[in-house]
């Protein structure tokens, strides 16, 4: 563990110093393939950092922190687009959090009209722009983030989870971690579901932890990464709004809007967002297997792929389904919402969870918040020692 540590420390101070030559190159390189050309070996680099590694908590979020969200921003960068380059007059710190961190700032610009009087609309009975109620995906991010903006009251208020939410499903971490020692007297199908919980608490307090340092450190008001999926009423609210947010702020204009851009020339506008919202799904499921590889380092099986396969085409058929229907038939929400976690959780435990379980790696993080526990446990007899020592003196 104490290796582990001293490889993070190198890890940290070299994606530092690699972000800034890409702030320079950013400033002084024109946007196009040179950018892009100066920025592949930071890129590689950053697919070959995980793999330094044998921890699978350090491994994984190093691959999710740098080999995906990181490289992704860069590629955007080389091209003048995506986060890094939204702001011209942007510090070198910022940069730096913005590019190796999953955060994104909390934007507070005004929303266009249409969303406005499309709010107002359900008040006064007037009927919203098509591509709203349509339930297009880019129409829905863009109406639900200013949304967001237009009705809460706080950084702290609307979706996101407060500070007491955050301390429960740690409390509960724990007590899944804990339960663990006795899973050879509990059915298999409940362990897989236990794990189901387990990843999800620990990926929303990983991204909280790092959000709450990042805004302490550099002064940003920081979007949340989940928003209570376990009230989603949909597949398209689920992937769009709920879940893992900063995934998809970066899927959105890497892949489907080149995507839609696309095959708006070739089907139109009414359905390009069909195959967009494939081939975005396609291009997560892939980057979940290089992720998994990371943790496991075992040949990849693709029934990860599969899962979001899967979980695409049953979102593009939502979509369709929308657009044809209109608003005119509409399932009660607790129906739609029970309908969806369940069909969530089944494709999970089907396709999801075995590839950890195949390669062993819910037995490695159990055997690593064990050597945790002990050198905490070693830390704090040796300050005690230590603070004892100097009280006797």
């Amino acid at each position: 563990m104490e290796s582990e540590i001293m490889n993070l420390i190198k890890v940290c101070l070299s994606v530092v110093i690699s972000l800034c030559y890409c702030y320079r190159i950013g400033k002084s390189v024109p946007p196009g393939t040179t950018r892009l050309l100066l920025f592949l070996p930071i890129i590689c680099y950053y697919i070959l950092v995980p793999l330094s590694f044998s921890s699978v908590h350090l491994s994984g979020t190093l691959g999710f922190f740098l080999a995906w969200l990181a490289n992704f921003k860069l590629l955007l960068l080389a091209f003048d687009k995506g986060p890094l380059s939204s702001d011209p007059l942007i510090s070198l710190s910022r940069f730096v959090a913005l590019a190796c961190l999953p955060i994104k700032i909390q934007q507070n610009q005004p929303c266009p009209t249409y969303i406005v009087s499309s709010h107002s609309s359900t008040k006064t009975g007037k009927t919203p722009p098509s591509d709203l109620l349509h339930g297009s995906k880019s129409s829905s991010f863009e109406a639900d983030s200013c949304k967001q903006n237009l009705f809460s009251k706080g950084p702290n208020q609307g979706d996101g989870t407060t500070l007491l939410g955050y301390a429960i499903k740690g409390v509960a971490l724990g007590v899944l971690v804990k339960i663990y020692d006795y899973s050879e007297s509990i059915h298999p199908t409940i362990i897989m579901c236990m794990y189901c919980f387990h990843m999800y608490f620990m990926l929303e307090i990983i991204l909280a932890v790092v959000a709450a340092v990042a805004k302490s450190m550099l002064g940003m008001e920081l979007e949340p990464q989940f928003k209570d999926p376990l009230r989603s009423t949909s597949l398209q609210d689920f992937w769009g709004r709920r879940w893992n947010l900063m995934v998809t702020s970066i899927l959105r204009p890497t892949v489907y809007q080149p995507t839609l851009k696309m095959a708006t020339k070739v089907v139109g506008s009414k359905w390009a967002p069909l195959p967009a919202v494939f081939s975005t799904f396609a291009v997560s499921g892939l980057m979940h297997e290089l992720i998994l590889f990371y943790l496991g380092r075992m040949e990849p099986t693709f029934r990860m792929t599969a899962f979001f396969l899967l979980h695409g085409i049953c979102l593009t058929v939502e979509i369709a389904m929308k657009k044809n229907l209109t608003g005119r038939y509409r399932l009660p929400r607790f129906l739609s919402g029970s309908l969806t976690l369940a069909f969530v959780m089944v494709t999970s435990l089907s396709l999801f969870l075995p590839e950890f379980i195949l390669r062993g790696i819910e037995a490695k993080a159990i055997e690593e918040y064990a050597a945790l526990g002990d050198l905490l446990q070693s830390l704090t007899s040796s300050f005690s020692g230590i603070f004892i020592t100097n009280l006797r003196i």
